[in-house]
């Protein structure tokens, strides 16, 4: 059963999943272990056979414009032209050494890393913790998973205390996702949006998880990926450029060359005499130097990438970098330093700018007025961060940017929190989260947070100075301007709501997020870096569009 992987474990609740691995929370038997390993593998990308130094070496006699220079030589000897086959031979020897060196430099540096990067796992089997290398992994071992570690396989979690998961190498977004257990019951759901499950070769940021193991090695995502990338070989533009090149130059020569011998034949001239005479225009028109002044720029290239940090393998990758023309960028993260900061808030008919971080690392905001502290309230329970205490460094603050900006923004609000009861985390569809606190005996409160065009539709009430009041036309404009003015001063935006109950209400999600009190809107700004400006003029200096991809708000 579990020799073909289920094609869409997210639709599958916790308990499901392991029967169908055929596991249990306790984890395999040794027995099952081994059995398993026999027939699934080993959990490791298939890495193609290193080729030897001789096979690389002679993989730089295999350009089209070599080949050309060869029978050059050849034909330069033919017709007694020594020194031109030895000068011939020589460009086409130092052009094959600079290639030969380059690659297998950078082939051993690959190896170096790899064996640098194999990691181990915490694994559960027979109901006894132990770590093992993420080698010897298979599909239904139960696997724990901890801030700070690499996710070992591909796993459908089962329990989950605040896991997020850093999947850029995946899906491109640099934002850490918040992880859950609760089953998506749809058909098709993109990789970003598969919540409840961990894949290998992604980094847990926050929290806790276990799960039980669904893919290991070429069965996963990124091994199914590697597989892509692997089978598939390219030539670079200057490759094919070169090529394109020296066929043309091959054939335009040959033809030039046998109009002379026959124009010469025809005029009556020697037959041998015309025959040495079109060869030797054919190997003097063939432009020896070349393959070795490409090579040497593009090692130059290599060279200067490498004090970059890049490693180049083949040299002709060095030039496609030149052939780019668009650079698709993502924005959090990557042109932004991914530091959330809170710079505006707004109560009803009140915008506030919030203060600069004090030494303790929070952001100094007042709390006499009861619609900011309500507002405070929902930042600092609806959140998942662990902000820092007073005196520590903003550093130890831990947690998602945006919420860790929001911890900072509410660290000012002293008093007892209520207790937690239940969460809703944040998912990209519905763009909120919501959390469910027991603030007495009859008295619990729901605070949901989110982008505003999700909540506004579900907002029938708004706190004001003197409580909550229903809203009508007039503060539903004034709400809708104030968010599009934060919007427009390029701040993400985030809605803060809440509602009041009388005792803990169903767990239904329809219902806790439906008939919202307005509380107010956080501005967040993340700072661009330093070198991003300059990175997109030069860009655009050199012919280059960059364009930049991001979830946020049009108008921010």
């Amino acid at each position: 059963m579990i020799d073909s992987p289920h094609p869409q474990w997210y639709k599958m609740d916790a308990e499901s999943a392991l029967d169908q691995l055929e596991t249990g929370r306790n984890g395999l038997s040794r027995d099952i272990v081994d059995e398993r390993r026999r027939s699934a593998g080993p959990n490791a990308l298939e890495i193609a056979p290193g080729r030897s130094a001789p096979a690389i070496f002679a993989d730089q006699f295999k350009d089209f414009m070599i080949g050309v220079l060869i029978v050059a030589a050849v034909v330069s000897a033919f017709i007694g032209e020594v020194k031109d086959t030895i000068v011939i031979l020589g460009i086409v020897l130092l052009n094959a050494i600079i290639g030969f060196v380059q690659e297998n430099r950078a082939k051993r540096a690959m190896e170096a890393l790899r064996d640098l990067s194999a990691p181990s796992a915490t694994v559960i089997r027979a109901g006894e913790h132990s770590i093992v290398p993420a080698a010897e992994l298979v599909p239904g071992d139960i696997v724990v998973v901890e801030s700070g570690s690499i996710v070992p396989a591909d796993m459908r979690l089962i329990e989950v205390a605040g896991l997020t998961a850093d999947e850029s190498m995946l899906t491109g977004e640099s934002v850490p996702v918040h992880k859950t257990t609760e089953l998506i019951d749809k058909e098709r759901v993109n990789l970003a949006d598969q919540s409840n499950i961990a894949f290998s070769g992604t980094i847990a940021t926050t929290g806790r998880a276990v799960g039980v193991v669904i893919a290991i090695g070429k069965q996963s995502q990124i091994g199914q990926i590697a597989g892509l990338v692997s089978s598939t070989q390219t030539r670079t533009p200057l490759q094919l450029r070169l090529a394109y090149f020296g066929r043309t130059l091959a054939l335009a020569v040959i033809a030039i060359s046998a109009i002379i011998f026959m124009v010469g034949v025809v005029r009556g001239e020697d037959v041998p005499l015309m025959l040495l005479t079109a060869i030797s225009l054919a190997v003097a028109a063939i432009p020896e130097a070349l393959p070795a002044v490409v090579t040497i720029s593009l090692a130059l290239g290599a060279q200067q990438l490498v004090k970059k940090g890049a490693l180049v393998r083949k040299l002709p990758a060095v030039e496609t970098l030149g052939s780019v023309t668009y650079i698709c960028s993502d924005k959090t993260g990557t042109l932004t330093q991914n530091r959330m900061t809170a710079t505006k808030a707004y109560v009803y008919d009140q915008s506030i700018s919030v203060g600069q971080p004090g030494p303790d690392g929070t952001l100094g905001l007042g709390t006499e007025d009861s619609r900011v502290s309500l507002l405070l309230e929902a930042a600092a329970l609806c959140n998942n961060a662990v902000a820092s205490k007073p005196g520590e460094p903003e550093e130890t603050v831990i947690g998602d940017p945006t919420e860790v900006a929001l911890a900072q923004l509410a660290a000012s609000a002293h008093g007892d929190r209520p207790e937690r009861v239940a969460e809703f985390p944040f998912d990209a569809e519905r763009k909120r989260m919501t959390t469910i606190h027991r603030r007495s005996k009859d008295e619990y409160v729901s605070f949901t947070k989110g982008a505003y065009e999700m909540l506004s539709e579900r907002l029938t009430q708004v706190w004001r100075s003197d409580g909550a009041r229903p809203m009508g036309g007039p503060e539903r404009r004034a709400i809708d301007a104030a968010g599009e003015q934060l919007a427009s001063s390029g701040l993400r935006v985030l809605a803060l709501t809440c509602k009041f109950w009388t005792e803990l209400p169903a767990l239904e999600i329809d219902l806790l997020e439906s008939d919202l009190i307005f509380l107010g809107f956080v501005g967040l700004l993340d700072p661009a870096r330093p070198e991003a400006a300059e990175a997109v003029r030069r860009c655009r200096h050199a012919g280059i569009t960059p364009v930049m991809i991001t979830g946020d708000h049009p108008l921010t």
